[in-house]
């Protein structure tokens, strides 16, 4: 009643700013409540102050009224002239726990009545669940906070509490040499309901200062990990009944930068045995958490997330910096396995051995190198390098041993430099091969070289493929062969150098000084050091070049020409393609011109679609050439024929929306009404393409076509892009079989006089030679389950996600869902794959072997359905079995 009022009444005189409450015995600037500083200060409840009167929060959220100023950080005024409740300063300054400052004066009233300690203790209560004592609990934080920033001479302890609060957004972490910075920690929760499991992480966020979202369905949950890039997913897989937890998990796993996300599985306590955690782990959970609701284990679990999965996988994405920067070197940089694999550089993959070796080498060159390097010794020195032409080059070379797991010696460096016209090194190691030998195992080199080293790649096969090129000069080591007579003098008399007494190499000096610094050198491409782009032009294009090499064959992997050309593959496939067809003769344009209009139609796919992108395009082209080398097909066609299918192949899914024809018309777009609901995409991809061509002189390659021929021509496109709509499909495959298939059978079977007249009149017919480029385009635009087993995982996994974001974006829109079996948290894609092989691939594909002779295409869909047959029947959903 009115004595507890009086007593705890927020109004006092002013003396107390600077003495306290010598009536309580509360030292306002006392040491003895020390607590860390954090989040919000948890809600008072009613308690008992322990004489006897209950004090509800409403007293200390409402300060009586008085003349003070008004705050400078909000609009309402602060109460500067309640300074003694000292409950109020505790509570906001010591806010990393949850302090009730009733329950603080009870227990201090206690102690000095036990003559115990003088200082108020700090009491930790739960949260109250009641949304209008939270409301409250804010409304007294801020308005503390505002009394404080008023009255921070008087309490400067307390700038630093606010301090600390303000500064705790980014943490300092040292990585080697590297010094990081780790933001504010966020945190995404995926729980179908609110109960105490989700409620106790939420609390333990706040606790432990990180951010936190909370998701209810799986495609919100997708949709804020798209957005904000979480640290920490922590997913309910306790309730199959709401969402699949571990397609969900999956999802977000296809995200490229989700490699460096920790996500947690929330699983039920088990009544019986444990349960192996493998099914999570290939689901793509990192840990498994057994629920536990307890505010403090669910901290503590976060804080050790963070202090270990978490902080490990921030150094690897700061990895990515040294490997930008190992890119950018201007030495050929080498990192081998202790078993002398190589691990990056050129010729990744290939052991040491394996390279090619110069006779210039001393005999026991080698040898002397791994005694030096197997004892963790740092060997430097002059190497002789081989170039692809057969030539030596001489190469000042520094390798060094990283220690790695286990305390063993994992990784070899090697920086190679070679010894031209531009790069000079230290004349005694210029004729001495390799005598300097370094201990690697101080500490400062090897925290160095293991911190940034003994890493594993981040890049996916999807992505830029920044990996697959090389900005150094190992490029031109190996592969450039173009150079000034000058340098081959320089290389000369450097060899020669070598093995001569020291006037002589004194001498040899002055001459190579006098020649590098004279402007002797030609003009020719891949001499000059100092012109890093043009080398960086040379080296990107002979890598390109190096993954074209085996284009004609069926087993061409396209997916390393997407890494090589940046996402651009079918302006240098197409290039490549028409030239071995002679489509510039037949077409009588440049390759100026063509090279223009491969660019501009490449422009118009959308590299943002997984599957119906330019890479796609370029695989249906590069199928298009094999089937047109068959004997058969060849038969068959004329040359107008053959350029009309590379064309058509290369603009059959050109501005391709990465939706439906069916989601088209479903959501009423501007093209199902242009094209009636009618084979809308493959109307627009044939209409677009020519748009394209004829709008822009530099890039019309029919421009000089006779008229009727340009008509043939046109005619045979459209016919073609068109036969790539499914909804005909039967109807396609029936007409070529019954019109070819069966009629040429059944010469073969007859065996009579004029068999090669029947068969050409079949073959050469104007109707069926339409029918061979139907089925040609599109054997060639499905060809995807008849490739070798990885490009054949690569293609379903690119086809499923963008089916995958389709059903999203109908659930989301409110349209009818059109597959429904592409449902990311449900969806197998193993029997995807294996209904579309049964039910399209299989049937089409005997015709076309049948006609066009292909066993090696029967061989690997054969050997891909056995592949999805095996995951099926495990029940694995997945592209890939889990790892054993």
């Amino acid at each position: 009643g009115k004595e507890s009022e009086d007593s705890h009444s927020p109004q006092q005189s002013n003396t107390t700013n600077q003495q306290g409450n010598p009536a309580l015995g509360l030292p306002l600037k006392s040491s003895a409540y020390k607590v860390s500083p954090g989040a919000v200060p948890a809600p008072p409840e009613e308690q008992d102050t322990g004489c006897g009167t209950n004090l509800s929060m409403s007293k200390f959220a409402r300060p009586v009224a008085c003349n003070c100023t008004p705050c400078p950080t909000r609009s309402s005024t602060t109460h500067s002239c309640v300074s003694t409740p000292a409950y109020w300063l505790v509570a906001l300054r010591f806010c990393t726990v949850m302090i009730n400052p009733v329950s603080l004066l009870a227990r201090h009233r206690r102690n000095v009545m036990k003559g115990g300690e003088k200082g108020p203790m700090a009491t930790v209560v739960p949260m109250s669940k009641d949304p209008k004592l939270q409301k409250k609990m804010t409304k007294l934080y801020k308005t503390l906070a505002c009394y404080l920033f008023t009255n921070q001479e008087t309490y400067p302890e307390c700038q630093l509490a606010l301090a600390v609060q303000h500064h705790a957004a980014f943490t300092e972490v040292q990585f080697g040499p590297m010094r990081l910075y780790e933001d504010q920690l966020q945190v995404l929760l995926v729980f179908a309901k609110e109960d105490s499991q989700s409620n106790g992480f939420s609390w333990a966020c706040e606790k432990a200062n990180f951010r936190c979202t909370v998701a209810r369905t799986p495609e919100s949950a997708l949709e804020c990990y798209l957005d904000k890039h979480h640290d920490i997913v922590v997913i309910d897989h306790r309730h199959s009944r709401y969402f699949d937890a571990e397609a969900l998990c999956r999802s977000i796993r296809a995200v490229s930068f989700s490699e460096n996300t920790v996500i947690v599985a929330v699983v039920k306590r088990p009544e019986r045995e444990e349960a192996s955690v493998m099914p999570l782990i290939a689901a793509g959970f990192s840990r498994r958490y057994v629920e536990n609701a307890n505010v403090m284990t669910c901290y503590n679990e976060l804080i050790q997330l963070e202090h270990g999965e978490v902080r490990a996988q921030f150094k690897l994405r700061a990895c990515n910096a040294i490997f930008a920067a190992l890119e950018q070197s201007q030495e050929a940089i080498e990192i081998t396995s202790e078993d002398q694999v190589i691990q990056k550089g050129e010729l990744m993959g290939k052991e040491v051995m394996e390279v090619p070796k110069s006779e210039k080498n001393k005999p026991d060159l080698l040898e002397s190198i791994n005694s030096c390097i197997r004892k963790g010794k740092e060997w430097q020195g002059i190497y002789y390098g081989k170039k692809k032409n057969g030539d030596s080059v001489q190469q000042s070379v520094k390798i060094t041993p990283v220690i790695g797991q286990g305390g063993k010696i994992r990784h070899y460096v090697s920086i190679n430099r070679p010894l031209n016209d531009n790069n000079k090194t230290d004349k005694s190691s210029d004729r001495v091969q390799a005598e300097s030998q370094t201990d690697n195992q101080s500490c400062k080199h090897k925290d160095r070289r293991k911190g940034s080293l003994d890493v594993r790649s981040t890049t996916s096969r999807g992505s830029d493929g920044s990996s697959q090129r090389r900005h150094s000069s190992m490029a031109r080591i190996h592969s450039m062969t173009i150079e000034a007579p000058i340098t081959k003098v320089i290389n000369i008399i450097n060899a020669a150098q070598e093995s001569s007494p020291m006037p002589v190499a004194e001498a040899l000096d002055r001459v190579l000084e006098i020649l590098r610094t004279t402007e002797l050198y030609s003009p020719q491409l891949g001499t000059k050091e100092e012109d890093p782009h043009t080398n960086d032009l040379v080296g990107g294009l002979m890598t390109i070049a190096q993954t074209m090499e085996n284009e004609e064959s069926w087993d061409f992997d396209i997916f390393n020409l997407e890494a090589a050309t940046m996402k651009r593959p079918l302006t240098y496939l197409g290039l490549k393609v028409f030239s071995r067809f002679g489509v510039c003769e037949f077409l009588n344009c440049t390759e100026a011109t063509l090279r223009s209009w491969l660019q501009v139609i490449e422009a118009n796919y959308h590299s943002s679609n997984s599957y119906h992108n330019s890479c796609h395009a370029a695989d249906v082209l590069h199928a298009t050439a094999y089937f047109l080398c068959k004997e058969r097909v060849k038969q068959s066609l004329d040359p107008i024929d053959e350029v009309a299918a590379l064309i058509a192949a290369t603009v059959h899914d050109v501005d391709h929306p990465g939706r439906t024809n069916s989601f088209l018309c479903n959501a009423g777009s501007e093209l199902a009404i242009l094209y009636n609901d009618t084979a809308v995409l493959e109307s627009h991809h044939a209409a677009l393409a020519f748009q394209i061509t004829i709008r822009d002189d530099k890039c019309n390659i029919f421009k000089n076509m006779e008229r009727n021929e340009y008509r043939t021509m046109r005619q045979a496109i459209i016919d073609m892009v068109l036969a790539t709509e499914m909804t005909k499909h039967f109807e396609h495959v029936n007409k070529f079989v019954n019109s070819i298939n069966k009629p040429l059978a059944a010469l073969e079977e007859n065996g009579g006089n004029g068999e090669e007249e029947s068969v050409k009149s079949i073959l050469t017919s104007p109707e069926n030679r339409i029918l061979v480029k139907r089925m040609l385009i599109k054997c060639a635009d499905i060809s995807n389950p008849c490739r070798p087993l990885e490009l054949c995982i690569e293609w379903a996994g690119r086809i499923s996600e963008e089916y995958f974001a389709q059903t999203d974006e109908e659930k989301r829109q409110g349209l009818p869902v059109v597959m429904p079996v592409f449902d990311r948290n449900t969806c197998s894609i193993p029997k995807s794959q294996i209904s579309f092989i049964d039910y399209f691939i299989t049937d089409m594909f005997d015709a076309w072997d049948a006609f066009a002779d292909l066993p090696n295409l029967m061989q690997h869909l054969d050997n891909n359905f056995k592949y999805w047959k095996g995951l099926d029947e495990r029940k694995l959903h997945t592209l890939r079995p889990p790892p054993e």
